[in-house]
């Protein structure tokens, strides 16, 4: 089975089994469904959503039948996964998050960084990119901006223009 990462539990919240999330995913309705399928770390435990909830810019995740600090503990700094059958397909020049993560970013076919993670914002999302010398940037994710994205080679060309970068 394929699966697409949609977030990493960073922590647990309050005694009752609450995991602190970073969220990967631009369908958080979607991904984390009650009593949908989630897979948890890289032996991709299933686990079944019992809640989630937005907290001060993280998700809080529960667990079914894991409502308690002790059970969930274990989980900390574990990546999330979905089954890939259970995602709706994306229409062309659409990508996932998780996809974009980690992509070398070029200009004029020059290496200028790599993409830290998208970003949601209200009226487009932002690319975060990690450059050469370790300073970061975001560059908005629209076709002003992004020349084409090419998984197969794990890169994004972004054009050029000043201030951009």
């Amino acid at each position: 089975m394929e699966y697409v990462l949609i977030g990493k539990i960073i922590n647990t919240h309050g005694i009752q089994g609450d995991l602190k999330v970073d969220n990967y995913s631009d369908f958080v309705k979607d991904r984390y469904q009650k009593d949908s399928l989630i897979y948890l770390g890289e032996d991709y435990e299933p686990f079944k959503v019992k809640n989630i909830r937005e907290h001060q810019g993280f998700l809080l995740l529960r667990l079914q039948d894991n409502e308690d600090i002790n059970l969930v503990e274990k989980h900390k700094n574990k990546y999330i996964y979905k089954a890939k059958q259970d995602i709706k397909p994306l229409k062309k020049g659409e990508y996932y998050f998780s996809d974009l993560r980690d992509l070398d970013v070029y200009v004029d076919d020059e290496l200028i960084g790599t993409v830290l993670r998208v970003e949601e914002a209200v009226r487009n999302n932002n690319l975060r990119i990690k450059k050469l010398d370790d300073s970061e940037k975001l560059i908005p994710y629209l076709p002003q901006f992004i020349q084409k994205v090419d998984l197969d080679n794990k890169r994004i060309d972004v054009i050029k223009m000043e201030g951009l970068l």
